[in-house]
């Protein structure tokens, strides 16, 4: 099997990155390929997976092909390599308000098309992956699914219902370094060391997703345990929703949504 990735900024090392850590896919199997030489180059240096500059040639023989490309520059990517996509290949794309239809559109009549939606924990395990498809064999679709399950949890879907997911598990992960950050920050301003507040506003933060998760509890219910009454975490809770907390992750959120929209022409 031929898995070629196209594209190598941080999603694309994030993924690959995964694939490899987890086993599920062999070096050797992988081709990455970047119009930046140097980039493709470390990368395949670091993962053992073969490095390529031209696009047509890293997909030739292909069975799947990642696009990790921006939304920006995705169909002229497409329309470089579409003629050399082997019948069958299936193409995996993750570029933002980019439709199933838009890349139909690019590429033969039938091609089997996967569009997902995931976010940068994968490197690490920890990733959501919102998954749909278009003319994709039963057989294929459960592989890409055991591949992105390497990486996290996996969220079959409409299409609709991924765009949504995508503004909060794609997004997210830049709120929630600006949310450690600003622990951290405001650590370090009580005299406790950078490395040290660093680490212990990550560890919290993760901490409190894992125990969330594990125990399929509420966050309202995990929060309220933690609000002794009369005591400093409340006083901290109070201050957060006084200055905005909740409604600006809200804002965010819907930020996200409209940009995405209009990524995808407003539809």
């Amino acid at each position: 099997m031929i898995f070629s990735v196209i594209g190598t900024g941080n999603m694309g090392r994030a993924l690959v990155g995964g694939f490899i850590k987890s086993g599920f896919l062999v070096a050797k199997d992988v081709r990455l390929c970047d119009i930046d030489e140097k980039k493709v180059t470390e990368l395949a240096s670091e993962t053992g997976c073969q490095p390529y500059t031209d696009a047509a040639l890293a997909v030739k023989d292909a069975d799947y092909v990642l696009l990790a490309v921006k939304p920006q520059v995705f169909d002229a990517t497409v329309k470089t390599l579409a003629s050399s996509l082997k019948p069958g290949a299936v193409v995996i794309s993750i570029a933002a308000g980019v439709t199933l239809n838009r890349i139909s559109g690019l590429l033969a009549e039938g091609a089997s098309i996967v569009r997902v939606m995931p976010n940068t924990p994968a490197l690490v395990g920890a990733s959501v992956c919102a998954v749909c498809t278009k003319n994709v064999e039963e057989e294929c679709v459960t592989f890409v699914h055991e591949l992105l399950g390497t990486c996290g949890i996996v969220v079959p879907c409409d299409e609709k219902t991924l765009d949504a997911i995508g503004c909060v598990s794609g997004t997210g992960p830049a709120y929630v370094m600006l949310f450690i950050e600003a622990m951290a920050d405001a650590a370090v301003k009580l005299g406790i060391p950078r490395k040290t507040a660093l680490d212990i506003a990550a560890m919290t933060v993760y901490g409190s997703g894992k125990l969330m998760v594990e125990t399929g509890t509420h966050p309202a219910i995990l929060k309220d345990q933690v609000c002794s009454p009369g005591g400093t975490t409340i006083e901290g809770v109070l201050a957060l929703e006084k200055g905005g907390l909740r409604a600006a992750v809200e804002d965010a959120v819907v930020a996200a949504d409209l940009k995405t929209k209009s990524l995808a022409g407003g539809k």
